[in-house]
């Protein structure tokens, strides 16, 4: 293996060719003897013209994908349906050949593509576990010496003697991800595999995984489930339309993927991406906000320079206050402290029923709490927003926090229909930091603690 690196992706891309009909496909498959008969009687400019009306379109599904993944590395990669994730795993893998470009791997690969890929459903779990394991290198030594820990991995019982056709969705993954892991490879693929399985299964196998990183194996985790790319990789990329957006720490680039998922394709017709960026600066509203604001939120105590904002620019979040149990804004919060936290919202356009939430996050951004004023508005009182007009809403809570640093999230939408139309959204925008003794962990239980009895 290279000392350093476990995967090298030069300037990959995948062409596909899209067909209009199935006798199109099949005359293409023929093209190349055609083309040489067609050449012999009608000589080279009619095969020219034949190639210049080709039966098919170009599909580019990845273009210039270049990154490097080290040993040890567990790599994130995100990106909306249809963005090339697959396509870039399946090339990885080696189920695919990339048109452009190259990828070295240096080790053994396992790889959890699809669900049950490679399992035949006539077989049994057993006969499949030993099959599988075969295919991936082991030899059938060493496939008896891991069978035990394979099948306790899995934990399914006496399905393990049953055919795998009549397995559930989640039994195929356990039993998919025990090969996989209990093989110990050096290069680990994971697409989405993992989903599937319950909480407890869930827990183990990222147990199994921290334990193979450490190990020295190298991990693609490919999951829409944004807090476990945030905890669990060390790098991420995002891959959007088949090109590379974003590479680097984990917590931007989900930053930047929530921001396509919710934030990119709500637009207003008469903003442009010079009056109202996506990405609004800390110093900047917008034209429409900067027009009666003094952007005071960005002045505050606990403000957090390094927040992510977005979003239309209807309505914006443009101040906030922090007050402690005293009345004052508080350097540090004590754990238990009841807290308030205000909000100063101005409508540059009317918003129907809008919505205003806050979520607190750990520095590592796992979601603590959550709450929004569409979720505790009395029935009947929504909060009205006309234009031209300001709101202020307020947030009570005691803080119950363990000791350590979180930062705070705040935001202001309105539904359209299904959709949720997000007008200011401040990511990490407010940063609170908590102090506490007596405990351990994210939360205080205020548990008691009684001898019932005693020898």
């Amino acid at each position: 293996m290279s000392s350093e690196y476990a995967i090298q992706v030069d300037t990959v891309g995948k062409c596909f060719h899209i067909y209009n009909n199935p006798a199109a496909r099949l005359g293409q498959a023929l093209y190349p003897r055609a083309s040489n008969f067609v050449r012999r009687l009608g000589g080279k400019a009619l095969a020219a013209r034949i190639e210049n009306q080709k039966p098919y379109r170009q599909f580019w599904a990845l273009q210039n994908v270049s990154f490097q993944v080290r040993r040890g590395e567990t790599f994130g990669i995100v990106g909306r349906n249809g963005s090339g994730k697959s396509t870039l795993l399946q090339i990885i893998a080696g189920t695919l050949s990339p048109t452009l470009g190259t990828i070295d791997t240096y080790g053994r690969v396992a790889a959890l593509l699809e669900l049950g890929s490679g399992f035949n459903p006539e077989f049994t779990g057993l006969e499949n576990v030993q099959f599988n394991a075969a295919v991936l290198g082991l030899t059938p030594a060493e496939i008896d010496s891991r069978l035990d820990a394979i099948l306790s991995f899995a934990d399914i019982g006496e399905f393990i003697n049953r055919p795998v056709k009549t397995y559930s969705s989640g039994m195929i993954v356990r039993l998919a991800f025990a090969v996989q892991a209990q093989i110990e490879p050096d290069i680990l693929i994971v697409d989405e595999a993992l989903a599937v399985g319950d909480a407890r299964f869930q827990s183990k196998c990222f147990a199994r995984l921290d334990a193979l990183k450490e190990a020295g194996t190298s991990i693609l985790f490919v999951s829409h489930a944004t807090e476990q790319v945030v905890t669990h990789c060390d790098r991420a990329l995002l891959l959007h339309d088949g090109t590379m957006r974003q590479l680097g720490a984990p917590k931007e680039v989900v930053h930047t993927y929530l921001d396509l998922l919710f934030g990119g394709h709500h637009r207003v017709a008469d903003q442009t991406e010079a009056t109202l960026p996506l990405r609004i600066e800390a110093s900047q509203l917008g034209t429409e906000a900067a027009a009666t604001s003094g952007n005071l939120f960005a002045t505050r105590l606990n403000y957090n320079p390094y927040e992510f904002r977005w979003g239309d620019g209807a309505a914006a979040i443009e101040d906030f206050r922090l007050f402690g149990p005293d009345g004052k804004q508080p350097n540090a919060v004590e754990c238990g402290a009841p807290l308030k936290l205000v909000l100063g919202v101005a409508f540059f356009r009317d918003v129907d029923r809008p919505i205003i939430g806050l979520t607190i996050k750990t520095k590592d951004g796992i979601t603590v709490y959550g709450t929004n004023t569409e979720m505790t508005a009395p029935s009947g009182s929504p909060i009205t927003g006309g234009a031209g007009t300001q709101a202020q809403i307020s947030f009570t809570f005691d803080c119950r926090l363990g000791p350590g640093d979180y930062f705070v999230s705040v935001g202001i939408a309105s539904r359209d229909g299904e959709d949720i139309i997000p007008h200011d959204r401040r990511y990490d925008s407010i940063h609170l930091y908590v102090v506490g003794k007596g405990f351990f962990g994210l939360a205080m239980l205020d548990a008691a603690l009684a001898i019932e009895s005693s020898p």
